[in-house]
């Protein structure tokens, strides 16, 4: 039996992703067979399980991916078998976005399974779904809240935003960052997150007659001034994509606003909120589609769940990037604290090899550039297997690998799961 198969993966068309002659989601859905319209969206192409676009094995019989899983329980190793039922812990995706997608949060295992089961309409499955994004071009996010006096130095920037707060609640957080805004005592740093809080919760609550007014407003002057700084520029173009008032525009004042370059990743936990702008990326997260947003979106908005989900951490934007470790010659792990999955990113020069270690649990991995041959080891007999850009593998557990690239650069991604008592 064979401990390596190449995927057939759908891709997925949602309005704000990158039309067809552009997007690397289109390039990569094309190594699979499908046909690419360049005046369609093609915004993320599914690796995985996920009932919504199941990848299939590309042989005679079309096996679906959970099926060869499920009936072949060596393939996960026995521990990774029994702990998520005979099934893949993670959703492996690539993501092409042309324009901003919603501010949301994701819920914990707890607030998941209590929102599946109150408003089943709305929130898909009781899990938790936290997520890691790799950066493959240039990439922008919002992601977590900024350092409290960068807020403060937004209320005095943009009055505005301020005007929409009120007086009583803006002064109070000014008050509060004065105080204690630098403090990492525990006492104060539960006290600045109430005030935070209270703060993202008027934001978010404001009136849409009220958000529509000060928005409009704020984009005049920013427009009349020519304003060129990287946030207004922001706000100006998130106003853009969503016109007619976003209380979503206002959020990016209170977010951090991170530039990936390739080979940067930001992991994104439980109760966090985010919104991804623009740029292609590489993304892994648990199995779920439960998401609750707020902003930034025609979709359902669900503000007082999302207002009180969150942790109110907040922080740099830098601290929110991720330290990949060394995984071999040329291969970086990113390694979330999460138990569903771990990524690695191989880079390899022209005509250079690399041995991968057995990994002790199934994984997935996509071809993002270049091309070459994948050497796996199987039952003692050796088999060669091409690698092509937006060429798509399984690989089964304990299986040595060892990618050999051609005459150009090479570049894949693997996503992969281990049992959790390791």
């Amino acid at each position: 039996m064979s401990a390596i198969y190449r995927l057939q993966c759908k891709a997925q068309s949602y309005d704000w992703g990158k039309f067809g002659d552009v997007s690397k989601v289109a390039a990569y859905a094309k190594a699979s067979g499908a046909t690419v319209d360049d005046k369609k969206p093609y915004s993320e192409l599914w690796m995985g399980t996920h009932p919504n676009a199941p990848s299939i094995v590309m042989d005679e019989s079309k096996t679906p991916l959970s099926e060869l899983i499920k009936n072949n329980a060596d393939l996960s190793t026995k521990a990774v078998y029994d702990q998520y039922e005979g099934d893949l812990p993670f959703l492996f995706k690539i993501l092409s976005i042309r324009k901003a997608l919603s501010i949301q949060a994701h819920p914990d295992k707890t607030l998941g399974a209590r929102l599946f089961k109150e408003f089943p309409e709305h929130y898909k499955d009781p899990n938790h779904k936290p997520e890691m994004a790799l950066a493959l071009t240039p990439f922008e996010a919002l992601c977590g809240f900024r350092p409290l006096n960068e807020i403060a130095q937004h209320l005095e920037t943009y009055p505005e935003l301020k005007e929409l707060l009120g007086n009583d609640v803006s002064e109070e957080f000014f008050a509060t960052v004065k105080a204690t805004g630098e403090s990492t005592s525990e006492k104060n740093v539960a006290h600045n997150k109430q005030v935070l809080k209270k703060v993202f919760g008027t934001l978010m609550r404001s009136s849409q007659e009220t958000v529509t007014h000060l928005l409009s407003k704020l984009i005049a002057r920013l427009n009349e001034i020519k304003a060129s700084d990287p946030i207004s520029k922001l706000v100006i173009r998130l106003d853009q994509q969503y016109p007619g008032g976003d209380v979503g525009v206002f959020s990016c004042l209170m977010l951090n606003y991170i530039i990936m370059e390739p080979g940067q990743a930001i992991f994104l936990g439980a109760n966090e909120p985010h919104a991804y702008l623009a740029g292609d990326c590489v993304e892994c997260m648990a199995t779920s589609d439960s998401v609750v947003r707020a902003g930034l979106t025609p979709k359902f908005k669900d503000v007082d769940v999302l207002v009180n989900m969150l942790t109110y951490q907040y922080g740099s934007a830098e601290s929110k990037k991720m330290t990949p470790i060394k995984f071999g010659e040329h291969s970086l792990l990113y390694d979330p604290p999460i138990d569903e999955f771990s990524v690695v990113w191989t880079k390899l020069g022209a005509d250079e090899a690399e041995k991968q270690k057995p990994i002790e649990g199934p994984s997935i991995l996509i071809v993002t550039s270049g091309s070459g041959k994948l050497t796996g080891e199987a039952l003692k007999t050796e088999s060669d297997y091409e690698l092509k850009e937006g060429y798509v593998y399984f690989v089964g557990a304990n299986t040595p690998i060892v990618a050999q690239s051609g005459s150009s650069e090479l570049q894949f991604y693997r996503a992969f799961s281990v049992a959790t008592n390791h």
